[in-house]
């Protein structure tokens, strides 16, 4: 990669990448749901995605936000006409309180199951971060989510006739994993994909380039880039939807229907982010020994 390309994509990481929510806010802007493709439709609030999946025979929703988010997604859920009481399994991206912190309570509103990595999945029934998060010594704990269970890195989640897959993406937390399945819309299938973060944040101490708490980071936070770069993608969705592009293709969605939201390139794309965050990250950490 040239000098001038990473520049690029640095630049470019740091106006999608949000490193923290606008001053007086937690990512918790009001956003009306909408579709997305065939049965995927956002619920989410403005700033943190939240990914409703429907069938007859009950639905899938994707993270539930921070603590003051499952106002929204209960309303925008009923808003599309679904009931709380379908939504038979909660899968969680990462295990941070921005997209955790909402998950307890949307459990006892639903009666959900709550499914993550194993890594995810001990912390998720505490409530308390693991120690070594790269980010452990800024993060808050979030109440505590009952009715959870692990699902392995390649283990699909069935309910019916969806079929929602686990992978892996750990690095931006050790437990992080990224969703992926189909949705078909006027007889087109599209490969769908909501992303883990890639974003290599750190507080306190805390060295991508090494540290004792968590060895493996910057090994696994490469593996991850490289595995959602090369995920079947025709539409993708962050766990930060800003980070994505997704309120560009929404913006486009009143010409082009749902359509708008297709990029074939955009796993690549969010993968170059990450991965330029993370040279830069260590570039960083290098000048501060």
């Amino acid at each position: 990669m040239t000098r001038l390309k990473r520049l690029l994509l640095s630049a470019a990481l740091a106006a999608s990448l949000p490193l923290a929510p606008a001053a007086g806010s937690d990512w918790n802007d009001p956003q009306e749901p909408f579709a997305i493709f065939g049965n995927t439709y956002y619920v989410g609030p403005k700033g943190l995605s939240s990914v409703l999946i429907t069938s007859p025979a009950g639905h899938i929703l994707i993270d539930g936000g921070s603590a003051r988010s499952p106002v929204q997604i209960a309303q925008h859920i009923r808003k599309l006409g679904y009931k709380l009481t379908d939504v038979k399994y909660i899968l969680n991206s990462h295990e941070h309180h921005d997209h955790a912190g909402g998950i307890a309570e949307l459990q006892r509103l639903t009666g959900a199951a709550v499914l993550a990595s194993v890594k995810g999945e001990s912390v998720l029934r505490t409530g308390l971060a693991n120690s070594g998060d790269p980010q452990f010594a800024d993060l808050s704990p979030f109440s505590p989510v009952a009715n959870t269970r692990a699902v392995g890195d390649g283990e699909t989640v069935t309910l019916g006739p969806l079929a929602v897959t686990a992978h892996y993406t750990p690095g931006h937390t050790q437990g992080g994993t990224s969703w992926t399945w189909l949705s078909t819309e006027g007889g087109k299938t599209a490969s769908m994909v909501y992303a883990d973060s890639l974003n290599a944040l750190s507080a306190g101490t805390f060295r991508y380039s090494g540290d004792p708490a968590y060895p493996n980071a910057r090994a696994d936070l490469e593996q991850s880039i490289a595995r959602v770069a090369a995920l079947d993608c025709d539409i993708l969705v962050s766990a930060h939807p800003e980070a994505s592009d997704l309120w560009a293709r929404k913006a486009k969605q009143g010409q082009a229907g749902n359509s708008a939201f297709i990029d074939a390139q955009g796993c690549r794309n969010y993968a170059a982010l990450g991965r330029a965050k993370l040279e830069r990250k260590l570039a960083e950490e290098a000048a501060k020994p």
